[in-house]
């Protein structure tokens, strides 16, 4: 399962520190972030995600992070 995200993560620093983050929460996933979309898109590639926590996690470290359809 494959899920993307708009965010407001502007910088290569930013990213890897919610990387870090998110992998303690979602250990087995693979997670990128592609900073040259003009969404800030975050990818994340799991059997199992849980979007709404995904989401909280970004809110709860200071960044804007939605669903992108």
């Amino acid at each position: 399962m494959i899920e993307v995200f708009k965010t407001n993560v502007q910088k290569a620093a930013q990213s890897r520190l919610m990387i870090k983050m998110l992998k303690v929460h979602f250990p087995a996933s693979h997670i990128n972030f592609d900073l040259e979309d003009c969404d800030k898109v975050l990818r994340i590639e799991s059997k199992e995600i849980c979007a709404q926590r995904i989401i909280q996690l970004l809110n709860l470290n200071g960044h804007y992070c939605a669903i992108l359809d």
